[in-house]
């Protein structure tokens, strides 16, 4: 017999982190969160996209052992300023048993129905800055610490249980060796001239700082026509400064500045923590800050997290002006291989500006939709 039950205390929550940990234990791609920071997403007093947003979270038990997960996630903007009236849910997770992954979802419809929203979508997070997605290729190669692993059996059960394909993304690779200056070198010198473009280069992480505020900005601006964005609030800004600029080496982001010095592109790259929280295994202390920090230093692999180019500047090649920059830098660095973190398959435009490299797509993942009924 299975039994879902609801989470509400500490103790609790940190079974429903933990229980992946169990899942994937004999796995050699899956990586593991550091379950402090995971604790922390979830921590209603710390995140602040729970003033806008409410979730709900779940474990499936079943002969008293743990065997399922899920998160049931309403963002109130969303629903109400897009009038998306969407059930989000996602970390999920379940043994490969067709009754515990319904179990879960029929919660999750459950409260969808209760609050007289339209459909359910998963796996999704909170936001658009939140892991996204189920594998459906791919899964024999290494994860990150920006996207969720899973069995190959997820997708066979969301199938089975009547839920269709909603939006499908791809994530592919290039090795650096692939990237040829000819392809921006001399673009990058006409399109600064033409625009009066400048780029600008970080040393120390403080010195990224004023300007995170005005990159958000720019991330709502660069993202707002895709589906489903919901934009980052004032709040969140400072919350997700917190959360990820100390992941990333500073001269690893990029900003480009017009004449008036308003900034209308940047990218954010970070170097690969994959093996690394392998070895924390979830844990920072005692000795996972050095697993990480060993990582931040040498890793010679390196993950493109975000570009964004204001909706003016678009297809006006300000990219060769990001892409001499990163060139430059991976070059000192000695860097190997790069990596893009899942990218809508529709995105017409994201994926021409990576075709010179010529990258390989080496996994898959979607989200599925149901209607509530």
């Amino acid at each position: 017999m299975i039994t879902i039950t609801e989470v509400h205390s500490q103790k609790e929550l940190k079974k429903f982190v933990k229980f992946p940990f169990q899942l994937y234990k004999d796995s050699n791609y899956w990586v593991p969160p550091i379950i402090s920071q995971e604790m922390e997403t979830f921590d209603k007093k710390k995140n602040p996209i729970f003033n806008d947003a409410e979730a709900r979270f779940f474990l499936a038990y079943k002969n008293d052992e743990i065997v399922g997960r899920v998160a049931a996630i309403i963002n109130w903007l969303e629903v109400n300023n897009q009038n998306q009236k969407k059930m989000r849910f996602g970390w999920f997770d379940a043994i490969d048993d067709i009754e515990v992954t319904k179990a879960l979802l029929e919660k999750v419809h459950e409260i969808g129905k209760a609050n007289n929203l339209d459909y359910m979508e998963g796996p999704v997070g909170f936001s658009n800055l939140d892991k996204v997605g189920v594998m459906t290729e791919g899964f024999e190669h290494l994860g990150s610490m920006i996207t969720w692993y899973n069995y190959p059996y997820y997708a066979d059960h969301f199938k089975e249980l009547g839920f269709e394909d909603e939006k499908r993304f791809l994530e592919s690779r290039f090795p650096f060796s692939n990237v040829k200056t000819e392809f921006f070198l001399k673009a990058q010198e006409l399109i600064k001239k033409r625009y009066g473009l400048k780029s600008l280069t970080f040393n120390k992480a403080k010195d990224v700082m004023p300007y995170v505020d005005e990159m958000f900005d720019l991330f709502n601006d660069s993202y707002s026509s895709l589906s489903s964005f919901v934009a980052i609030t004032a709040i969140q800004k400072e919350y997700f400064k917190k959360k990820f600029i100390s992941f990333v080496n500073p001269e690893y982001i990029k900003f480009v500045l017009d004449k008036n010095d308003k900034l209308i592109a940047f990218a954010i790259v970070m170097p690969s923590f994959s093996k690394a929280l392998q070895k924390t295994n979830g844990k920072l202390f005692p000795f996972g800050f050095r697993h990480i920090l060993h990582a931040k230093n040498h890793s010679k692999d390196v993950v493109f997290y975000l570009i964004g180019i204001h909706p003016e500047y678009q297809n006006k090649g300000v990219t060769a002006v990001i892409f001499n920059e990163y060139y430059n830098t991976f070059t000192k660095k000695g860097i190997i291989n790069c990596i893009r973190t899942p990218e809508l398959e529709d995105n017409l435009a994201i994926h021409q500006i990576w075709k010179h490299f010529k990258p390989e797509v080496y996994k898959r993942r979607k989200t599925v939709r149901k209607e509530i009924v």
